[in-house]
């Protein structure tokens, strides 16, 4: 929900004090819920999950295929952000851009950061909310600074490192000549002994040994 929707004020009003943490939709709820029931289900709850691997992870975006799964993820993301930028910032450098979808590692970033908040919040203890003050909002309030600046603060901007990228892409080829030869290397390595190969003659001349092929004496 929009902080301009409680009153019709625009920005952080005075009143709640402190504004609840935004809830998760049915369908994330629902992921959240089976990822629990694989650490403490029984076996028919196991049985009805199916396999592990296929569930929806909150924290990681690109494991949420499901169309309606992906639209609550990012509903239930834009409300995080928007708490944060009210609960939490009060130094404008810190705040999260209006244009944060665009920039994939501040995607990859929020995910994580609700997903640690929610789970705080969902405890029985106030340990895991105490780290989530210590730890995880200040480390993510300095990945954000240091990696956007000032870029953003007062309009949005496009990708900087996208030539530097670019090259990278078109670089491919090289890059997979070197993999082909290191995998090559080491197959060669792991090849057995030729067994035709005879050992070297060695003949006694002088109390020497001498390879009559190379002349060389041992």
């Amino acid at each position: 929900m929009s902080t301009a929707d409680q009153g019709g004020e625009r920005g952080r009003g005075p009143y709640p004090l402190a504004r609840p943490f935004p809830r998760p939709g049915p369908l994330i709820a629902l992921a959240y819920r089976e990822l629990d029931m694989v650490i403490d289900g029984d076996e028919a709850q196991l049985d009805a999950i199916g396999d592990p691997a296929e569930l929806i992870r909150p924290w990681d975006p690109g494991t949420i295929q499901d169309p309606p799964a992906r639209a609550q993820l990012w509903e239930w993301l834009e409300a995080v952000v928007e708490w944060v930028n009210t609960e939490h910032v009060w130094d404008p450098t810190y705040l999260i851009p209006p244009c944060w979808p665009t920039h994939p590692h501040l995607v990859h970033e929020i995910a994580v950061l609700a997903d640690r908040r929610h789970t705080a919040g969902q405890a029985m203890t106030g340990d895991a909310m105490e780290e989530w003050h210590r730890y995880v909002l200040p480390a993510f309030f300095d990945r954000r600074r240091t990696r956007l600046r000032t870029a953003c603060d007062s309009r949005h901007h496009d990708w900087p490192a996208r030539p530097a990228h670019v090259r990278y892409q078109d670089a491919h080829e090289h890059r997979a000549r070197h993999y082909t030869g290191d995998v090559d290397h080491h197959r060669r390595l792991m090849q057995p002994p030729n067994q035709d190969q005879t050992a070297p003659r060695l003949q006694v001349v002088d109390g020497h040994r001498v390879d009559p092929d190379t002349g060389e004496v041992s």
